[in-house]
């Protein structure tokens, strides 16, 4: 106690004048809000049409095709191109959007979850002093305190524990957190505070407790970034902005200006990339939101600009939720290369990164073994020695580029822009670049007003602070009780619905099947660890999913939380699409082994065999080899020295235990490193002593055989439940 009145005292003393000049800037900047806020709510009846019913994708490619010519034509659907199409459409002009892939399907998709103003950027800016910096970060929560009002189902505050080892840390950091505290203002989602080491212990019992000190929690918001993404687009869709994914752009077209003689753009060649069909989309103006790819559409307006995109990987990976607590995230400060490591809890389930290393630009980043190592190894470093982290504990992995860009304006080529840059070429071409999640709709605002100022646009102001989003109209935090009652759902699969489609979540209910079961009376699971439910794929053809990687990325994030679940529904998913979108039987094909490859590559399912392959030493005693061959040749009884389907089928049919072919095919392939079929009995030994290692966790195939076995024994029958899988 007399410590934290002395640390108090401390920082009062130092920080007085600051606290002064910031608070009466604080209040200053209140009374923008609110006048703003008021101007909001009094052009709040838009005079804009909504629609109640979504347009179908074909609708909205005919809208694309037929149009004369558009105000604004936005090549990019990630975050930041939804936003700027709803600020558009907001300010009454005739807008379009088109995205070559999925929207969200890139970097917007594959971030750390979180809706911050950046703590270590407030720290650099106090340290450096400088005012760019903290003006970003002054930025940065004010957005967040917008975006968690304009979407409280997909978004919501978190509290992250700052773990302190070192005395002398204590004051630092607790002055830069409620320094954090003081410039968030009357956006300060809740007070940060102290907590002793007995208490800090109590709130997150895997924290490492030789040395610890105490902690500092503080606040910052967490959202379902794809989800979000979605819902900026589909809000604008409903404002009747004309959006459609799997739409390239392949050239830009232009026209000469008859008063100066110079070619401005016009417009964008484009092409359906389902159909392969090409058309074009005349604009009065293109704008350039293609995050990674900005120096391509550049190229293509001018071959000679120089580059401004220098990307950077970011990895991330999930384990089980059991490694963090329901509510409390994990800051690392300063890890053992100076980088700043997360781990936070997210859909019951934990994420732990990032990484910050230079990369080349690509539509399809895949996660490097030595990143995903590099943060286990500093998640160890915090959590109890009692808590083994084991790589096969990783259920996912993904790689998000992240757009570090340089001011093309500058004359320091190689300084990187801190923030974003908003820029206007000689052909007219408008290029939004750089910043992140939390200051999308910002970023949008200053880009719309730029293009209208660079090309005479006739609109009005913008409008899309506290503009609520898809799905947060008649969202309640106990909406998902009147799912249960209403529908017969399962609790958690209506608090599932509810978060992830906020007021819509009853469209979703009333296209699910009923069961057959007494309880839930409808709702049938996607797979039995998580509330997805199959009406959630028809929802999703609505909400223009066109691949089966549309929704175990993007609809749902089953592909995100756990690669090998995901790669368990593909096969319903895959079907209930086929059914509703009349695929023939060859696109089916096609598109499971496209969502496999993608969740092979993409979302980390590679990695799971090369843990295999790479134990090719047993490290196993004599005993454990003895207990293992044991348990192998109660499945190969005719000492093959191999096992196949069969066997342990006919194993499972004496004990009673049915699994599908296909599924049981599989849970062998596993295993079967080269690919013949068949379990060799030192593939066994193999997948035994990673297993030991820690190296692979939860696989399908070794728990199904100890538990056949131990059946066997006539120790009593044990159901065989489906592990969570590693990759």
């Amino acid at each position: 106690m007399a410590f934290r009145k002395a640390l108090k005292h401390t920082v009062l003393i130092g920080g007085g004048a600051a606290a002064t000049f910031l608070g009466l800037s604080q209040l200053i900047e209140y009374k923008k809000t609110q006048a703003r806020l008021a101007h909001v709510t009094a052009e709040a009846e838009l005079k804009v049409p909504f629609a109640d019913e979504l347009p179908s994708r074909q609708a909205q490619l005919r809208t694309l095709k037929s149009t004369e010519e558009f105000d604004v034509l936005i090549v990019g659907g990630g975050a930041t191109g939804a936003g700027c199409a709803l600020d558009a459409v907001t300010r009454n002009l005739k807008t379009a959007l088109v995205e070559r892939s999925d929207f969200s399907s890139g970097t917007s998709s594959r971030s750390t979850k979180l809706i911050h103003g950046g703590v270590r950027y407030l720290q650099k800016a106090i340290m450096q002093l400088d005012y760019e910096q903290y003006k970003m970060v002054k930025e940065a929560l004010h957005e967040r305190a917008n975006l968690l009002e304009i979407a409280p189902h997909l978004s919501a505050p978190l509290p992250i524990m700052l773990p302190v080892y070192k005395w002398w840390q204590l004051p630092y950091y607790w002055a830069g957190i409620k320094m954090y505290d003081l410039v968030a203002g009357i956006h300060c989602l809740k007070s940060s505070y102290v907590l002793s080491k007995t208490k800090a212990l109590e709130l997150f019992p895997m924290l490492k407790k030789d040395r610890l000190v105490g902690a500092i929690v503080y606040y910052d918001g967490q959202h379902n970034d794809a989800r979000m993404n979605l819902a900026i687009a589909l809000t604008a869709a409903r404002y009747g902005a004309c959006l459609t994914n799997y739409t390239e752009v392949v050239n830009l077209l232009k026209t000469t200006d008859p008063q100066t003689g110079k070619e401005k753009v016009c417009g964008a060649r484009c092409r359906d990339t389902i159909t392969g069909e090409e058309f074009d989309v005349k604009a009065k103006c293109v704008i350039n939101a293609t995050g990674p790819f900005t120096d391509s559409l550049r190229k293509m307006d001018n071959q000679e600009t120089r580059n401004i995109c220098q990307p950077s990987a970011g990895v991330h990976i999930v384990i089980p939720g059991y490694y963090s607590p329901d509510n409390m995230g994990l800051l690392d400060p300063a890890t053992s290369d100076g980088r700043v490591i997360f781990f936070l809890p997210w859909e019951k389930m934990t994420v732990a990164g990032t990484t910050d290393s230079p990369t080349s630009v690509t539509a399809h980043p895949i996660p490097g073994e030595d990143d995903i190592n590099f943060i286990l190894r500093e998640v160890r470093n915090y959590l109890s020695p009692d808590v083994e982290v084991r790589r096969g504990d990783v259920l996912a992995a993904w790689s998000g580029i992240r757009p570090l860009v340089t001011d093309p304006n500058s004359k320091d080529t190689q300084s990187i822009c801190r923030n974003h840059i908003v820029s206007i070429s000689d052909g007219g071409l408008v290029t939004i670049a750089g910043g992140k999640w939390t200051t999308y709709r910002s970023m949008a605002e200053e880009t719309l007003d730029a293009a209208i100022k660079a090309h005479n646009l006739p609109a009005e102001s913008c409008k899309s602070i506290g503009l609520m989003l898809e799905g947060a109209k008649g969202w309640t935090p106990t909406l998902y009780i009147r799912l249960v009652q209403d529908y017969g759902l399962e609790m958690e699969v209506a608090q599932h619905l509810a978060s992830t489609y906020g007021g819509r979540a009853f469209e979703v209910a009333k296209m699910a099947q009923v069961t057959g079961q007494r309880w839930p009376i409808v709702g049938k699971r996607l797979v039995s660890e998580f509330p997805y439910i199959e009406s959630e794929v028809l929802y999703a053809i609505k909400e223009y999913a066109c691949t089966a990687t549309d929704v175990i990325a993007r609809r749902t994030r089953l592909g995100f939380l756990n690669v090998q679940a995901a790669d368990e529904a593909l096969p319903r998913i895959v079907q209930i699409m086929g059914k509703e979108l009349g695929w023939s039987q060859e696109k089916k094909t096609a598109e499971l082994e496209a969502a496999k490859k993608f969740l092979y590559h993409e979302m980390g399912y590679r990695s799971r065999s090369e843990q295999l392959t790479k134990t090719s030493d047993i490290n196993l005693d004599n005993q454990e080899v003895a207990r293992y061959k044991k348990r192998f040749h109660k499945f190969d009884k005719e000492s093959k020295g191999f096992i196949t389907t069969v066997d342990v089928q006919q194993v499972l049919e004496s004990i009673n235990v049915n699994i599908d072919e296909n599924a049981l095919h599989e849970i062998l392939n596993e295993v079967d490193l080269n690919k013949n079929g068949q379990v060799e009995i030192d593939e066994f030994l193999q997948l035994m002593s990673a297993v030991k290692k820690g190296q692979v966790s939860g696989s399908r195939l070794a728990i199904l055989m100890k538990t056949a076995e131990e059946t066997l024994e006539k120790r009593g029958p044990v159901t065989v439940d489906r592990s969570g899988g590693g990759v």
